[in-house]
């Protein structure tokens, strides 16, 4: 289940994105990526149970609260929570979902197996959500010179 250039990029076409495990520490990475999406011009929609806030954005408690229509989303939760905002996300008909590298497990992957939808697993989303810049962009040319980026 490698993800391709396709599905990146065919994930970073929506212009509204939910994040499952948002954090409200600005120093833990599932607030930097929501962070860093909304400065790249994203219109993001955290998921966190413990808050109807985060940084002045409302704040959603499941993937089940999302407004409808919503078909994006990608999960930067602990590897004990993924397998669950998963089968949330695909029984909900969440179209687009991208499991942050580090975030899956084997029984999160194998229950994508049946996943019609567009899936990005393996990879980090801030090495591909332009501008890229700082440590994502050096490891992102680094996989480049290694030839290892999604073809």
């Amino acid at each position: 289940m490698k993800a391709t250039k396709a599905s990146i990029d065919s994930f970073l076409s929506a212009h509204s994105i939910a994040i499952a495990g948002v954090s409200r520490d600005p120093k833990k990475f599932g607030h930097v990526v929501f962070k860093q999406l909304k400065e790249k011009g994203f219109e993001v929609l955290p998921i966190n149970p413990g808050t109807d806030d985060i940084a002045g954005t409302p704040c959603f408690r499941s993937v089940s609260a999302l407004p409808p229509g919503t078909q994006s989303l990608i999960i930067v939760t602990g590897k004990k929570q993924t397998r669950e905002v998963v089968a949330e996300a695909m029984a909900g008909g969440i179209k687009n979902i991208w499991i942050q590298q580090m975030s899956d497990t084997p029984e999160t992957l194998e229950l994508t197996k049946g996943y019609t939808g567009n899936l990005v697993t393996g990879e980090c989303i801030l090495m591909y959500a332009d501008p890229v810049t700082g440590f994502h962009k050096f490891h992102r040319n680094l996989k480049r010179f290694f030839g290892r980026l999604p073809k």
